[in-house]
């Protein structure tokens, strides 16, 4: 007669093992409790104005001084070297090396658009025209001055990798309203640096949390299609097997990673079908062409990544994460922030006012921004026709559009320079308490207890912006 298991005499080490789960089950499971995380049924600890939220955000830090928040002090002293009452103490070795630190008044024209009379470069002719839809935060400030740790700090809570990104939060506060795909998905311009793989990650979150990459051209997700020869009926028996071993391991050790596998694997199955269908974009009539831009024909575009996100935003994914690298411009600004500009706001203000037309940004929110700001002064010689931005964490501008949020708005003040935010500071953590609270969720409830301590997007800090709300 065969040995049963169950009954086999642990060694401490299979113990320790075992009763470490439980341990970790049971405190997940006091997550799930409704008097903690599920406050309000659906996930959420209280009604949502969003459903959705699509994230552009622009790697590199774009000049919000020639794109938004209009200086003319700049203008007038142009080229005169920056008070040195103004300067803080943060700032890059590079800039602590200059001998002299010229201001530079933007080069575009800046005007006031809307009924809100919210100014704008004419960088961004077709956002201007959208004025009236939108929130700008003109006081975000941020915590480091270096672009990988900034990045991970607005993506993840902390400048240090580790941490789960805040679309893996969304994924694991409220779940997907579409079996068939990932709760959180990943866009990136192909071509240019923006967007590495620790921003999306789930870190301690069980995996299935973990944002999926699409890319452009014929296999938008990795190793999703069958190899040759393996069918469609072969997959689904192989899957099948595999899961009756996988629920067997699980009784036995009851780790909840398996449970992640299994439906990670089962995912995978339902989206060589429906991935398919999301992507291929032929479908779209030619006036929806019209209105990205020619780019939106072209798979891993900017234009075309914002035409996606509309149809994934259709089929319920949670949380879209645009990524659009190439704005770090410390050298060579006037021709290198046209062309990002270009690429970027005619599809951004497209996706906006589709999302609008089909009802659609009634319950998504819109972001678009970057992880810091940049300097007032050129960095490096400053000559007729050139110069460059150092990165500035103290100052700088993100824009909302959609649910929960005022139209028209201007929020913030920076000073004469665009150097320190003189009223209504709004920091990173601020940001994401607002964002979370609009999708129903509490910021200093949605937590995860690991390695004995509860964790949150937030971390310590964070308030609500109640100001903006709609």
């Amino acid at each position: 007669m065969g040995h049963n298991h169950i009954h086999t005499p642990l060694t401490r080490r299979e113990f320790l093992t075992k009763t470490s789960l439980g341990i970790g089950a049971v405190s997940l499971a006091s997550l799930l409790n409704p008097s903690s995380l599920f406050a309000a049924g659906n996930g959420t600890h209280f009604v949502p104005k969003a459903k959705r939220i699509i994230y552009l955000y622009m790697a590199g830090a774009p000049s919000q001084l020639d794109l938004f928040d209009y200086k003319p002090q700049l203008i007038k002293r142009n080229g005169q070297d920056l008070p040195s009452s103004v300067l803080g103490d943060r700032v890059t070795g590079t800039v602590s090396a200059q001998n002299s630190l010229p201001m530079v008044g933007s080069p575009y024209n800046f005007k006031q658009h809307g009924g809100s009379g919210m100014w704008m470069s004419d960088l961004m002719p077709h956002m201007s025209k959208i004025t009236d839809e939108l929130c700008k935060i003109q006081s975000m400030h941020t915590a480091s001055v270096q672009h990988e740790p900034a990045q991970m700090f607005t993506n993840t809570g902390s400048e240090l990798p580790g941490r789960p990104s805040f679309g893996s939060w969304i994924s694991y506060g409220l779940g997907s309203d579409n079996e068939n795909l990932p709760a959180f998905i990943v866009l990136k311009t192909e071509g240019l640096e923006g967007g590495f793989a620790g921003l999306y990650s789930s870190a301690f979150l069980p995996a299935e949390h973990q944002g999926v990459r699409f890319r452009g051209g014929k296999d938008p997700v990795l190793f999703l299609t069958n190899p040759p020869g393996v069918s469609e009926s072969a997959r689904r028996e192989q899957l099948d097997y595999l899961k009756k071993m996988q629920e067997g391991a699980f009784d036995f050790w009851e780790d909840p990673t398996i449970k992640a596998k299994m439906a990670q694997y089962e995912m995978a199955f339902r989206m060589q079908t429906s991935v398919p269908e999301v992507v291929d974009t032929k479908g779209e009539p030619d006036y929806i062409y019209k209105q990205y831009g020619e780019d939106s024909k072209k798979p891993g575009t900017f234009a075309s990544n914002c035409l996606l996100a509309r149809r994934l935003a259709e089929r319920g994914v949670k949380f879209i994460q645009v990524y659009h690298g190439g704005w770090d411009h410390h050298s060579d600004l006037p021709r290198n922030i046209g062309d990002r500009a270009k690429e970027t706001d005619q599809a951004s203000a497209a996706l906006i006012m589709d999302l609008k037309q089909r009802g659609l940004l009634e319950d998504t929110l819109v972001v678009w921004g970057g992880e810091f700001g940049r300097t007032c002064f050129s960095q490096g010689q400053l000559t007729k026709d050139n110069f460059g931005r150092d990165h500035h964490p103290d100052a700088y501008t993100m824009l909302l559009a959609g649910a929960g949020v005022k139209k028209g708005m201007t929020y913030g003040r920076t000073d004469d320079f665009g150097y320190h935010v003189v009223e209504n500071p709004v920091y990173v953590h601020d940001l994401n308490a607002t964002l979370l609270h609009l999708m129903g969720l509490d910021h200093e409830r949605l937590t995860y207890k690991f390695q004995g301590r509860r964790f949150r997007l937030t971390d310590v800090e964070g308030h609500v912006v109640k100001d903006i709300l709609s």
